[in-house]
This record gives structure tokens, C-alpha cells and sequence, in this order.
């Protein structure tokens, strides 16, 4: 028995990892759960509702939580961590064992923060390597690296061969729109490679909720970008011309729930992800290699846990670049450079035949790093008992 306090839906990555940890440990030990935002609309899944809301705790119950009653349960707890400054979703709320899990991209932490990791759990489980050696090198011990995992049953290689644009080199690119995520190279190199070859077409997935970390686009050096309000596809068109391209080569998605995605990935050549910073694995990224699919990405970070040199195109020339809120410095991140993202791009377009092959060596890696592994992890953890370090052994090529 344990209770899991974690975010759920199907449009955004912290619900896709709750939903699924939760669903899994439900199968290796009962599980009580805590979430807010729960409905049939965000789950996106008629059976993962009906089973997530059989685990529900009662709303009066959650309520009292969300209100600060000090509450002590005599079994394990996991809780989302909210933020960098690692304070558990629900403070007041205590198991027998405490487990926290955290994503930060925000290297660059407070004493205060730290002391908040000793104090509130028993291990705190980071989503990568990457957040796990941040922690290390600010003195934390109490720490675990379990990272996130695909459904095997939709992100598989059988969804790797193209029915439609047969006759198009086709870019994808997901995550959402901002400056951490990288899209402004990803445009800059798509103009580079629209103007060279007549059949390229981009599909991008890019959606943000959060207008805040949309506007940190500004900040590219490589694009031109005006926030503006209105219908975010507008902006987008608009974006996409004030930047020489043509949007009559661009599909621009609607947001979509993960499990719909495999048709988009299945009906491209190529995913790009040059990320400057991931906290986790980045599922996008991950979901789209379990597919089948080869994909470009920056070697930096979280993508480090799940990329290597046979199963993707990796982007090493990376600059370190500080990042600042407010005049005060925040984070170091890894900046891909735009020379080596165009030559991969144009390596690719010349090598489909290899590029192929690389694809189904990304659905082999991937099928390995399932969520029944990443709870079996947890329930290990929960339970008190130490994990092996990340990754089966061959993925570290």
C-alpha cells in the first residue's frame, strides 16, 4: 500500500508520467491517489480514467490535504516535487517513507533549497543524471536517478514507415515553444534547408499553455519573434514569415494528447530536439525514437540518459550560455550550435537509407525503458531498497 501525490492528463509531461507511474504501481501494490484537475477530458482515456478513479482518494480528503492539516500515514508516500526550490506538492503530508521526484533545468540553487531535499524526504528521485549530479554537487546524498519511460502497446516501430508526404523530406520538431526548447534553431535551419531543396516540409508540435516561457523567445538570437495575443496558430504563421519561411511547407499541430501522436511521428523523416536544457529525458523525444523514428538532438542534459551515437544523430558542439531572470543569474545551459544542427539536417536528407536504420535502432533502445520498468523502479525505492544506477548497460555507447 502507498500513496502517490502526482499531476495526471495526457497534454503536458509531468500528467503523462503521473498517469502512467501511478497506473503501474497499481499493479505492483495498491496505490492511493492524489491529483488535482482530475476529469475524463484530460485523461484523454476512457479505461486509464476508469482505473485512475477507482485509486482517487475523496475529494474532502484531498481537500483537508491541500488545506495544510498536518497528516501522517503509516505507509510510503511519493509526491511531485513542485519546483527547484524541491518543496513537495503537499508539505504537511508524511508516510513512513518519503519520496519526492523532481525535473529542474535551473542549475544554480539556493542553501535553502537544498536543505528543503534533506528535510522533507527520504530520497528524492531526479529525472535524469543530469538534475541528480546538480543535486550531488550542492552535498545532497539522499538522492536516486529513475527516468521516465513509453508505452510499448503505442510508441512502437511498427509506426515507422510513412503512408503519406512519401514524395517530402519532412522535419519534425515537439515540445513547447520556448527559448530552453530550442525551436528558434530549429526554424533558422529549416529556412537554411527550404532554400536548398524544394521537397522539405516541417511539422511542428509546439503548443505552450504558459505565455510567461513563450515570451522567453525573444531572447533568440537566431529568429525574430513578437509575442503577440490572439490565436496561437495566427502568431505561429506570423512567425514563420517574419523568418523567411514559407508556411505552405508547415504544419502547425493543434495540442493533441500524447497517445495521438504516432501517426504525426510515423508520417516524418526526421526528428529535431536541440534542446538547451532538459530536467528529464524529454518524452517527446522519446516517444518519437520508440516509434522507429532517427532523431537529431543535442548530447547535453537529461538527453544524455537515452542517446547515443547509433541511435540518434547527436549535436556535441554545444557553448555553455548562462541564463538570468531579474539581473540575476539562474542556470548554465548547453547551446547547440546552428553549423552542426544544418549538417546533420543536410547529412540526413542525402542518407535515408541509413537514416533508417538508425530509426529502428532507436525503437530497439526505447523498447527496453517501458513505465512498468520506471514503477518497478519506484517500488523498489518506496520501499527502501537502493536501484541500479539509469539505464541497461548498452545504452551507454
Amino acid at each position: 500500500m502507498m500513496y502517490a501525490v502526482l499531476p495526471t492528463g495526457s497534454f503536458h509531461g509531468w500528467g503523462v508520467c503521473g498517469k502512467y507511474i501511478t497506473k503501474e504501481l497499481s499493479r505492483i501494490t495498491p496505490v492511493r491517489l492524489i491529483t488535482e484537475g482530475f476529469d475524463a477530458a484530460a485523461i484523454q482515456d476512457v479505461f486509464d480514467h476508469m482505473l485512475l478513479k477507482d485509486l482517487l482518494v475523496p475529494e474532502q480528503e484531498q481537500q483537508q490535504l491541500r488545506n495544510g492539516a498536518p497528516v501522517t500515514v503509516d505507509v510510503p508516500v511519493l509526491q511531485n516535487i513542485l519546483d527547484k526550490s524541491l518543496r513537495p506538492a503537499l508539505p504537511s503530508f508524511r508516510g513512513s517513507w518519503n519520496v519526492g521526484y523532481t525535473f529542474f533545468e535551473d542549475n544554480i540553487l539556493h542553501p535553502s533549497y537544498i536543505e528543503n531535499g534533506r528535510r522533507f524526504y527520504d530520497v528524492v528521485v531526479t529525472g535524469s543524471r543530469w538534475c541528480e549530479d546538480v543535486l550531488r554537487g550542492y552535498g545532497m546524498t539522499n538522492i536516486a536517478t529513475i527516468i521516465q519511460g513509453i508505452d510499448p502497446t503505442i510508441f512502437n516501430p511498427t509506426h515507422a514507415t510513412k503512408e503519406y508526404l512519401q514524395d517530402r523530406f519532412v522535419i519534425f520538431s515537439g515540445g513547447k515553444f520556448e527559448l530552453r526548447k530550442g525551436q528558434d534553431l530549429v526554424i533558422r535551419a529549416f529556412k537554411i534547408m527550404q532554400d536548398r531543396y524544394p521537397d522539405v516540409m516541417l511539422v511542428n508540435s509546439w503548443y505552450n499553455h504558459w505565455a510567461t516561457s513563450m515570451q522567453t523567445m525573444t531572447a533568440s538570437p537566431h529568429i525574430r519573434f513578437v509575442p503577440q495575443s490572439g490565436d496561437y496558430s495566427t502568431l505561429m504563421e506570423r512567425t514563420f514569415v517574419e523568418n523567411g519561411i514559407d508556411p505552405a511547407r508547415v504544419i502547425t499541430l493543434p495540442p493533441l494528447p500524447n497517445i495521438m501522436m504516432t501517426r504525426i511521428y510515423r508520417n516524418t523523416d526526421i526528428g529535431v530536439f536541440p534542446n538547451r536544457c532538459e530536467g528529464g529525458t524529454n518524452l517527446v523525444l522519446m516517444e518519437y525514437m520508440a516509434c522507429g523514428k532517427p532523431a537529431i538532438a543535442s548530447y547535453s542534459s537529461g538527453h544524455r540518459d537515452v542517446l547515443t551515437d547509433r541511435n540518434s544523430l547527436p549535436l556535441r558542439a554545444l557553448r555553455s550560455i548562462a541564463i538570468s531572470h531579474s539581473g540575476q543569474q539562474m542556470a548554465v545551459w548547453d547551446d547547440p550550435q546552428l553549423d552542426e544542427l544544418v549538417a546533420q539536417l543536410d547529412w540526413a536528407y542525402h542518407h535515408r537509407d541509413t537514416l533508417r536504420g538508425i530509426g529502428m535502432e532507436a525503437g530497439n533502445s526505447m523498447a527496453e525503458l517501458t513505465w512498468e520498468r520506471t514503477a518497478r523502479q519506484f517500488h523498489d525505492v518506496l520501499n527502501g531498497q537502493p536501484i541500479m544506477h539509469g539505464m541497461p548497460s548498452h545504452q551507454h555507447a
